[in-house]
């Protein structure tokens, strides 16, 4: 299996059901019922277009650390002639929403950008975004993998950036539309249902009647909807 399809059945396996970040659990104390919004928009509440609206305003990022986390997300899922990179699917822009809307995040985020400079500056004299891939590379080499019987608390804190940045990467790429794209996930699909396959029914004993099997098997009629009388008789 190559890298690619390494990095992608890391998405599949554990980060599309949810954020492979920080997780949080919401307190119940105090909580009052409290009627639902009704939905103006499908899928979306008010609050929550207000929220996101509120959210798109504000700036984290400043442009040194927008230029050092490109670099390093591209590090992590270059482009090339086959596939999208990590740019293609701006990336840095959903890190830096994610790190808006869970405000935990900064701290890490922005003290795993400083570490990068002080060691790139330390080994080569200069900031991470003006070192060479090569050396790029080197600094990131000492930090992309970790002991995962090791607990997180016990882990440097630069090893725990990077896998916060990766884990942010793959999620970010993989729910883009291009991400998507690239697994081929096509969504719910409507299927054609001719009913319980013949062995089986033999191996229970049991049979369709001809008149049930004609009016809710046929598939040319998949589409109507079915009618029943008061006695709870099929009718069509």
């Amino acid at each position: 299996m190559d890298r690619r399809k390494s990095l992608k059945a890391i998405v599949l396996g554990s980060v599309a059901g949810g954020l492979a970040v920080h997780g949080c659990k919401p307190s119940t104390e105090g909580a009052k019922l409290i009627e639902a919004p009704k939905i103006t928009y499908p899928g979306r509440v008010p609050q929550e277009t207000e929220s996101i609206d509120e959210l798109q305003n504000k700036q984290f990022l400043n442009p040194h650390e927008i230029e050092t986390l490109t670099i390093l997300c591209n590090l992590i899922l270059p482009p090339s002639e086959k596939y999208k990179g990590a740019s293609d699917a701006d990336v840095v822009g959903f890190i830096e929403f994610m790190c808006k809307d869970i405000e935990t995040l900064q701290p890490d985020i922005r003290g795993g950008i400083m570490w990068l400079d002080y060691k790139s500056n330390k080994e080569y004299g200069m900031e991470f975004k003006k070192a060479t891939e090569e050396q790029q590379k080197n600094i990131l080499e000492g930090i992309a993998y970790y002991d995962p019987e090791t607990p997180d608390n016990e882990r440097p804190f630069e090893v725990n950036f990077f896998s916060l940045v990766r884990n942010l990467t793959m999620t970010g790429f993989y729910t883009s539309k291009i991400g998507i794209e690239e697994i081929g996930y096509k969504g719910n699909q409507p299927n054609v249902w001719d009913g319980v396959p013949d062995d089986v029914l033999e191996q229970h004993g049991v049979s369709y009647d001809e008149e049930w099997i004609a009016k809710c098997v046929d598939q040319s009629k998949r589409n109507d909807i079915a009618e029943w009388d008061r006695n709870g008789n099929l009718i069509t």
